[in-house]
């Protein structure tokens, strides 16, 4: 196995790696906006409770606050992972490039050397039919 196969296959153990990454980003991603989504249907409800009641409506202001800091958290928590996530599908489209480059060079090595073979072979050849044609050019019994 040659230098740049050996990197072919690092690359693309790096690229499988940085994918499983990059979903995994996308799965906490999901439960974040899912978390997100929960908290917004949770205030709806506290609001129809907090209307129906006036009991409820005093601690209301409390749970409202709260919500918002939780809000905030998971928006600053989200932003960050979408940044993450940015910065991962630009690694992971960076080390397709370099894969691709990668393969470009194997194949034109692999050309190259099928090239070389060809010609050694028609050499070879060319230098049997010269000697074929010799023997048969050359006068007998000399």
């Amino acid at each position: 196995m040659s230098a740049l196969d050996s990197l072919i296959r690092v690359n693309r153990w790096k690229i499988d790696e940085q994918r499983r990454q990059l979903s995994e980003l996308e799965r906490l991603a999901e439960r974040l906006r899912g978390e997100a989504t929960r908290l917004e249907q949770e205030l709806t409800s506290e609001q129809q409770v907090a209307a129906a009641s006036h009991e409820a409506g005093y601690s209301y202001a409390g749970y409202a606050r709260e919500l918002i800091e939780r809000r905030r958290k998971l928006a600053d928590s989200l932003a960050g992972v979408e940044g993450q996530m940015a910065a991962a599908r630009e690694a992971l489209a960076e080390a397709f490039r370099d894969m691709k480059r990668y393969e470009i060079t194997a194949a034109n090595r692999a050309r190259r050397e099928r090239g070389a073979a060809e010609r050694r072979q028609r050499i070879a050849q060319d230098e049997v039919a010269l000697q074929i044609h010799r023997r048969r050019a050359a006068p007998p019994g000399g």
